[in-house]
């Protein structure tokens, strides 16, 4: 709308412009037509009536002498007088103090005076900076023979025309200005107005989220097009909460089936050597042998391991499914992981703590089940190494709390990173692979966090960061 504005007024003015100066030329001509008409009246009225000397080319001078400079004073023209050579005779510029010039008429301008169907010529011509238009045309004596040629020269004064265009154009300019300044402020309110709906829209759609539920728009005043809109993106809202609805249970159903496969597969791996070992004793045992108390106390302990195989991982399950709950306790975190690691008699163990005392609102229990479970998998990645090492820091970084377990261990594949953290993935021939997921989800229970670095054959670094309040 500005834009278009301000071109509308730059047209409008060139326009003016335009229209001004081909008005000052016409004005200028009729003008100069009409003292042009006048002049050639009274220079034939002195012809015929007045004058006492013979009408011919020698007697043009004496016949105006005098007179010449009356005319070109009424009419405000300068005249000049030429025989048909093209010489000139008498010019009234003398009377002016002005110059005269003595030059004859070209030949060519000759020519072309003798052959044009009107015996006139008009021209127009600038001398510094002032416009002139001048008429050639012939002289007749009372019987219409040729006896001169007359030039008219009309001075082109536009001062007041011109100032009469400066005086338009600037009150055309504070017209534009004033217009320029209320396009600008209807501009304004009216994008301001149509942008308030849809930057109530554009909130709307960044707020939107599939795991969440999602408000509908409700615009009170708005155009029928962002009306069209608003009822667009409230039926997205509508089949984007029933497409969540499904989603979600879909993925609870899948959830279940696969926990349930895992769960399926865990208990059978220890009810297979229990079957074998019941059949066995069945088939083999016999009351009257000497060593039986020996065997059934075998087969009792064969028994009670693969029944404790099972319970532990019912509890692995059940302790995964269930969130940690979020207790706080003020505890000093340098002893904490002191103690988690005094479990552990291995000597490539090491320990760092750049404190001598840290204090944390955190979990005793929890906190020493994440430094366990990371060392454990740490244990596990050196088993093979020649000069295995594993260090344990702990650190304050402003309001956290940063636990780093370090090892030079076999390192983590690219491929595999990505689901390092996810239920059942393990790289071990043994195992659930809940430990991970069971910590990360302990972890994020208190705002916190846990990533890692790795290279095959260099190590692994595994970094938790726990606020301390």
């Amino acid at each position: 709308m500005i834009l278009l504005v301000l071109l509308a007024s730059v047209l409008i003015l060139v326009v003016t412009i335009y229209q001004y100066d081909e008005q000052t030329k016409d004005y200028n001509i009729q003008r100069f037509e009409r003292k042009e008409a006048t002049t050639k009246e009274t220079i034939e009225l002195e012809l015929k009536n007045k004058t006492t000397y013979p009408v011919n080319t020698g007697n043009l001078a004496k016949i105006f002498q005098e007179r010449i400079y009356e005319i070109s004073s009424i009419n405000k023209l300068n005249i000049s007088f030429y025989d048909l050579q093209g010489n000139l005779l008498k010019s009234s510029t003398a009377s002016a103090f002005e110059k005269v010039d003595s030059k004859p008429i070209p030949q060519n301008l000759l020519k072309e005076l003798a052959n044009n169907s009107n015996h006139k010529i008009l021209k127009t011509s600038v001398d510094k900076g002032i416009g002139y238009q001048s008429s050639f045309s012939f002289i007749h004596d009372p019987k219409f023979k040729r006896i001169g040629i007359l030039e008219l020269q009309f001075t082109q004064d536009n001062s007041e025309i011109e100032q009469e265009l400066r005086e338009f154009i600037l009150r055309l300019s504070l017209v534009y200005i004033l217009m320029f300044l209320i396009a600008i402020a209807t501009a304004y309110f009216l994008s301001s107005y149509i942008t308030r709906s849809i930057k109530t829209i554009s909130d709307k759609m960044q707020q939107t989220r599939l795991n969440k539920r999602n408000e509908k728009i409700i615009l009170n005043k708005a155009s029928s097009e962002i009306e069209i809109l608003v009822e667009a993106y409230n039926h997205m809202i509508d089949e984007l909460g029933e497409s969540a609805a499904k989603l979600a249970r879909s993925e609870r159903e899948q959830a279940w089936r696969e926990m349930a496969k895992q769960v399926a597969h865990e208990i059978k791996n220890p009810l297979t050597p229990m079957r074998l070992t019941v059949q066995s004793f069945e088939r083999r045992f016999n009351p009257l042998d000497e060593n039986a108390k020996e065997k059934l106390r075998e087969f009792s302990q064969t028994l009670i391991q693969q029944i404790d195989v099972m319970s532990s991982i019912a509890s692995a399950f059940s302790d995964f499914a269930k969130m940690p709950t979020q207790k706080k306790e003020q505890i000093e975190i340098i002893s904490v992981v002191k103690f988690a690691l005094d479990i552990f008699t291995e000597k490539y163990i090491k320990y760092f703590p750049e404190e001598e005392e840290l204090y944390a609102n955190l979990d005793k229990t929890q906190l020493i089940r994440v430094i366990t479970n990371l060392v454990k998998n740490a244990i596990q990645a050196v088993d093979k190494e020649e000069n295995p090492l594993i260090e344990v820091k702990v650190l304050s970084e402003e309001s956290n709390l940063k636990i780093t377990v370090s090892d030079n261990g076999k390192g983590i594949a690219d491929d595999v990173k990505e689901l390092i953290f996810e239920p059942k993935f393990t790289t071990k021939t043994s195992g659930m692979g809940l430990g991970l997921a069971m910590i990360r989800n302990i972890i994020e229970a208190y705002d916190g966090s846990i990533s890692f670095t790795s290279k095959v054959g260099i190590g692994t670094v595994f970094t938790v960061i726990l606020p301390k309040k």
